[in-house]
């Protein structure tokens, strides 16, 4: 279902519908909208690129509505926060409640709103409101054909407490397995969902094929097994049925597709045993999960508190010090890039970085040198900020304030 959120949102999603005409497409003789939107000007070098800006998801906390747009736009160096607030006036609510996932398709930037059970679609141009549609507890979001598809936890939720003793037990529970949603790229309308594992995070499309991360974050806390899902659902599109289930590691986040036939898969593990980690199969050959070991190409683990996808690479930040609570942890950036799908080794890249603070989204943009960007959660209450590097080297460039929780970047 579609809503409405501004009257003039309508209007455009109504004439969009029955005229099929070009919609956002913006038209490259005018100025977009937003260019008068100024904010903080940082420095930036030439970095080879066509892309025009580079959106951050600042997630929120959870309960207050408070996520928010920002955006980095290249051309002039100025990173302008609240952006969809300042572009749509008449949309009271905002964005809405923790913002999950961010992605650009076409001139369309889509925005998944896990709390709000929405997707916002804005136009990448100037971030005014196309539609809202309404999905159960929206988490992730890739693209295939004429649809976009969501993850969903499906209404799944753990209310737990401490007692007199210091003892902590769920109260209230629902758990039933996820879904994803299937969304008309042209109608914004949902065209039905499909069963999955629990909780999934994290979809990739490939060569007609879904690939879905099942993280059974709420299994979790349940008895009487307390365990994470481990599994990666594999999806034909065409059907819009599973068609394999892949066994990989437990608790599973993010999925990349590097457009060669590699399929790679983060693990935030269990926080007590396992660690974070990096996993890749073939989508000619699923069964065949490898993990990505730092170990083999150099002293230093591989763990992952975040990642990205840029071409056919995957950029990752992780600290070997995660289950150490009682000291500052630094966290260190690395990539791997397969060189064909066929190959059980990867390249692995190490960079100069020894970065603090809560990373909790990365982006790179560019070439010679590339840009590092990166979302600091601080505190997860409080605004964070993100920074700036030259990739090459690992020099700091800029830091800017951003909203609470900047965990999502999507380059347009």
């Amino acid at each position: 279902m579609i809503m409405k959120k501004s009257s003039l949102a309508a209007l455009c999603t109504v004439l969009a519908v029955l005229s099929a005409c070009k919609g956002n497409v913006p038209d490259p003789e005018q100025p977009s909208a937003d260019s008068s939107l100024t904010g903080t000007e940082v420095q930036m070098p030439e970095i080879g690129s066509s892309a025009k800006k580079l959106f951050v998801l600042n997630e929120g906390s959870m309960g207050a509505n408070n996520a928010s747009l920002d955006f980095l736009r290249f051309s002039d160096g100025n990173y302008i926060t609240q952006s969809f607030r300042k572009m749509n006036p008449l949309v009271a609510t905002g964005i809405g409640d923790v913002g999950n996932d961010i992605a650009v398709h076409g001139d369309e930037l889509w925005i998944v709103i896990n709390n709000s059970g929405l997707v916002e679609v804005v136009s990448a141009a100037d971030e005014t409101e196309i539609a809202a549609i309404q999905v159960p507890t929206p988490r992730n979001i890739a693209f295939d054909g004429k649809y976009a598809y969501v993850t969903s936890w499906a209404g799944a939720y753990a209310v737990g407490q401490y007692d007199e003793n210091g003892k902590y037990s769920i109260s209230d529970s629902k758990n039933p397995r996820g879904q994803v949603y299937r969304i008309n790229l042209s109608t914004k309308e949902l065209e039905g969902s499909v069963q999955v594992g629990y909780q999934p995070e994290g979809i990739a499309s490939y060569d007609g094929k879904l690939y879905v991360a099942n993280s059974g974050g709420i299994s979790s806390q349940l008895p009487p097994s307390y365990s994470y899902d481990n599994t990666v659902s594999v999806i034909d599109a065409a059907s819009f049925r599973v068609v394999q289930t892949v066994e990989v590691e437990v608790n599973l986040k993010n999925v990349h597709s590097d457009g060669r036939g590699t399929i790679y898969v983060t693990s935030f593990g269990d926080y007590w045993n396992i660690h974070s980690g990096l996993y890749a199969f073939s989508a000619a050959n699923p069964a065949e999960v490898r993990k990505i070991d730092g170990a083999v190409f150099q002293e230093g683990a591989t763990n992952v508190s975040c990642s990205f996808l840029l071409g056919d690479t995957v950029y990752c930040i992780g600290t070997p010090d995660e289950f150490d609570w009682s000291k500052p942890r630094s966290y260190s950036l690395w990539s791997v890039t397969t060189k064909n799908a066929s190959q059980a080794v990867s390249t692995v890249s190490f960079y100069p970085f020894a970065l603090s603070g809560t990373p909790y989204g990365l982006a790179v943009a560019g070439e010679n040198p590339g840009l590092l960007f990166v979302g600091d959660a601080g505190d997860y209450f409080n605004p964070g900020t993100v920074s700036c590097y030259r990739l090459d080297d690992g020099e700091p460039l800029w830091k800017v304030n951003a909203g609470v929780c900047p965990g999502h970047f999507a380059l347009y």
